[in-house]
């Protein structure tokens, strides 16, 4: 793919402006940890929550869910939807108590829920597992992704690798050059910017596409013409008649009744975590934080999934044999269409923005994953266990210096990891953090989980998700052979979630002084926390939880009528749309009413 004297113009203003912010913050993140990691704690809620997106809208997602379509159809989408729910709870229920706990990680937690040496081992282990194992995949799925991106766009012709990984490393150095001088401010600025970007260019890409094919109609006659049972690729929810389902009735079951809340994902915890908690932490108050996250929601499943749908069915209806390779080889990713769409449709200056789109979706990821990884390795690590009386200039320092660790450990992970589909990868972190998710969304509401409670769970989960393989044994360790990803999900939530029940009643609760100290700061409601509640008489705790969860509901409710509703009007499914509209109306109506009967208590 050729790119115009305009393209490289476009391409450049974005790489000055990139560096213009880093350059702009580098002083301010500087001055302490709290102005590196969460911005001083100073961030606006608009500009917190659409740092969220834009950190979930990275280069493997337009591919992730192009690569989901074409071998699941619309409704495989739902790995992903599913978490919704969950996310709704983390915006009603957790989200002002993350903020009121006053932490800058949420490893940090642990030691303001739990006491003695589990507790200070716990959060040292976790720390350095999500920083540098579950942090480097991370940034090498979203490595691999810019990999495809380029082998189907800039270098389709030449077939040396060595130019694409050179391009590569040379936008990871940007990335940790600009990342680690600007701190959070810059990286949440960079974000807002690179989310407007990135959005723009994928729905004038996805209009292209829509024209190109003859409209929604012909995409829809191709689909459902090419394939065997290809109706099934357009529907929301999964046909399961038959025996050729796009989705098996199992997996979709586990996906939607199990993995919102059993499973642990980064961007997607039950009761929030990793650099979701690192935003609302960064937010001016409460009500920022619950209005941060309710509008980072929001944005992730209603406004970003449909340009790269439309995009996604465009390249199944223009190149077939991205199935057909599929199904002859499991191990192929078809996620390459939408790269492919880029390449044969995009005239000269979306050319370039479409570059800057992946560019720009990249680097938001990637930067937060830096300053996130850092995190953990400088305040749950250095600062509690080896020098806890450092100037902040010395952690400033530091911490420079943890994000380099953090992209080099990325880096390798890439090139290990090079030859696996981004889907595949999802579906590893899925079943790796099967059965943690259950234990850190109670640990607000119930007195009894301890320290040992989520240790158990971690080694739990790893040990069962070692045990169990899916299709073929890939591991030696591998002794069960499971049909599919999401089978493998439930078994290791279901053993995880029975092994850290079991290891919370063999071992002692968290002492009553330490229980009691954490019920004062957060002041969780519910009915969990009866017993410490009766030792601490004088706190007065909002009894909002059942109104948060309500909320919840609603708002999950609203995400998943305006899904299906702006699918309805592209294809033309006008009465569907109607209903899904009304639906989305009075849900929204009764979610604005409630977030504002919410905010007003906040403190």
């Amino acid at each position: 793919m050729m790119l115009s004297t305009l393209d490289w113009v476009i391409i450049l203003g974005y790489v000055v402006v990139t560096m213009g912010v880093g350059i702009a913050f580098s002083r301010r993140a500087g001055k302490s940890l709290e102005e590196f990691f969460v911005s001083g704690r100073s961030l606006p809620w608009w500009i917190a929550g659409t740092s969220m997106v834009a950190t979930t809208f990275a280069a493997d997602t337009p591919l992730a869910v192009t690569g989901i379509v074409i071998k699941q159809g619309l409704a495989g989408n739902w790995i992903w939807w599913a978490f919704a729910l969950g996310g709704m709870i983390t915006v009603f229920v957790s989200s002002r108590l993350w903020r009121r706990s006053g932490v800058v990680t949420d490893v940090e937690l642990v030691e303001r829920r739990s006491g003695g040496r589990p507790a200070a081992a716990l959060r040292a282990i976790r720390a350095v597992y999500v920083a540098l194992l579950v942090n480097a995949i991370i940034i090498g799925w979203v490595c691999g992704a810019m990999l495809t991106f380029f082998d189907a766009t800039l270098f389709e012709s030449n077939s040396s690798e060595s130019r694409q990984w050179w391009l590569l490393l040379g936008f990871l150095a940007f990335v940790g050059l600009y990342s680690t001088l600007s701190g959070l401010w810059g990286v949440a600025i960079t974000d807002a910017i690179q989310f407007v970007l990135a959005m723009t260019g994928c729905i004038l890409l996805a209009v292209l596409a829509i024209d190109h094919v003859g409209g929604a109609a012909a995409i829809q006659q191709r689909v459902s013409e090419q394939f065997e049972d290809g109706e099934q690729a357009l529907q929301f929810l999964p046909s399961f008649a038959g025996d050729n389902a796009w989705m098996p009735l199992h997996a979709f079951l586990i996906i939607a009744l199990v993995q919102w809340w059993a499973t642990w994902y980064p961007g997607a915890e039950p009761g929030g975590g990793g650099f979701v908690v690192q935003r609302m932490a960064s937010c001016k108050d409460e009500r920022h934080s619950l209005l941060a996250t309710l509008w980072f929601q929001l944005a992730h499943y209603c406004l970003r999934p449909w340009p790269w749908i439309i995009v996604a069915f465009a390249a199944l209806a223009m190149y077939p044999q991205l199935r057909q390779n599929y199904l002859a080889d499991s191990q192929f990713d078809p996620g390459r269409g939408f790269p492919m769409v880029i390449r044969d449709l995009a005239p000269s200056g979306l050319r370039g923005l479409m570059m800057v789109t992946f560019f720009a979706a990249f680097m938001s990821t990637i930067s937060t994953q830096l300053n996130w990884g850092a995190s953990y390795l400088v305040k749950d690590v250095y600062q509690r266990f080896v020098r806890p009386d450092a100037s902040d200039r010395h952690y400033g320092r530091v911490s420079r210096v943890a994000s380099v660790l953090v992209l080099l450990c990325g880096a390798a992970a890439t090139w290990l990891m090079k030859d696996y589909s981004i889907d595949r990868i999802w579906n590893i972190l899925l079943a790796l953090g099967a059965g943690t998710g259950s234990v850190l969304m109670l640990r607000w509401f119930w007195w009894r989980i301890n320290a040992w409670s989520e240790i158990v769970a971690m080694l739990a989960s790893l040990v069962f998700f070692l045990l169990i393989g899916v299709e073929q044994k890939n591991l030696p360790t591998e002794v069960w052979i499971v049909e599919t990803p999401q089978a493998k999900i439930l078994i290791v939530a279901v053993l995880s979630i029975v092994t850290w029940m079991l290891g919370t009643f063999l071992t002692c609760a968290e002492s009553p002084e330490k229980l009691a100290s954490f019920y004062r700061k957060i002041r969780p409601a519910g009915p969990g926390w009866k017993p410490i509640a009766e030792r601490c008489p004088d706190v007065q705790v909002t009894q909002d939880l059942g109104t948060s969860v309500l909320a919840a509901m609603v708002g999950s409710l609203l995400i998943y009528s305006v899904l299906p509703l702006t699918g309805f009007l592209v294809f033309g499914h006008y009465h569907a749309a109607a209903w899904c509209a009304l639906v989305a109306t009075i849900s929204g109506l009764i979610t604005v009413a409630m977030v504002r009967r919410l905010a007003n208590r906040v403190d």
